[in-house]
């Protein structure tokens, strides 16, 4: 499928303006996320790109980067679920990325930061955002994986792995992810709990502030009414 797009752009792109390459990118992203699963669809990505609108002209971003490195972030996703993990969907979408940009009137300064905007919002190893735009688009991601749609996207995450409600008999830090105990207070405790302090914007950081205060607060009473205590 990502071969199908790349050849759509190098059909289509000499007949757009840089004004319309995020629609242009949009509607190709889109396609890539037909039977993806609901916790990484293309709605994740439409809020994502909401938010990079919102954080990126704060952070003097150049939002014709930006936006298109929002709508291709995630176009690896589907690998990634496929392999349970195995394959980087950040290594994969900036594969992909690299030929949906090839022949789009961007300058080549500006395409290198498209591809490196995928490939690092994972942030793992030394794929460290390095541009405001990546560092946006980092953001970004994070935020929509806390806070109330973050508990949701969770809980949706594990229903997809059929993982258990919850699993009082075993620390979090030790279960496996893509497993049943996989569950929504793993993600939480392992992962969630811990975006606010890595968050690299000042309007990033105001808004994971709340977030985060929401999650403390929602997972304090799920435990105390797992265990009947509330």
């Amino acid at each position: 499928m990502d071969t199908a797009a790349g050849e759509c752009v190098k059909n289509s792109a000499g007949m757009y303006g840089v004004a319309s390459l995020g629609n242009q990118v949009k509607n190709i992203a889109r396609e890539l996320f037909e039977g993806a699963r609901g916790s990484h669809d293309w709605e994740h990505t439409s809020r994502v790109c909401g938010l990079c609108k919102k954080i990126g002209p704060l952070e003097g971003a150049d939002m014709n980067v930006l936006v298109v490195a929002a709508y291709l972030h995630d176009i690896g996703r589907c690998w990634q679920d496929r392999s349970n993990g195995r394959v980087c969907h950040a290594e994969k979408g900036a594969e992909m990325a690299a030929g949906i940009v090839l022949d789009l009137p961007f300058s080549d300064v500006q395409k290198e930061n498209i591809v490196h905007c995928v490939r690092s919002h994972r942030f793992r190893e030394n794929q460290v955002p390095e541009t405001i735009e990546a560092k946006v688009l980092y953001d970004a991601d994070k935020l929509d994986a806390i806070g109330a749609i973050g508990v949701a996207r969770a809980y949706l995450f594990a229903g997809e792995l059929g993982a258990m409600l919850h699993n009082p008999y075993m620390d979090a830090e030790d279960a496996l992810s893509y497993s049943k105990n996989d569950t929504g207070y793993r993600e939480y405790k392992v992962k969630l709990s811990r975006i606010r302090d890595n968050i690299m914007t000042k309007e990033g950081r105001r808004i994971a502030d709340d977030r985060h205060a929401f999650m403390e607060t929602f997972f304090e009473q799920f435990l105390d009414e797992y265990k009947g205590e509330r």
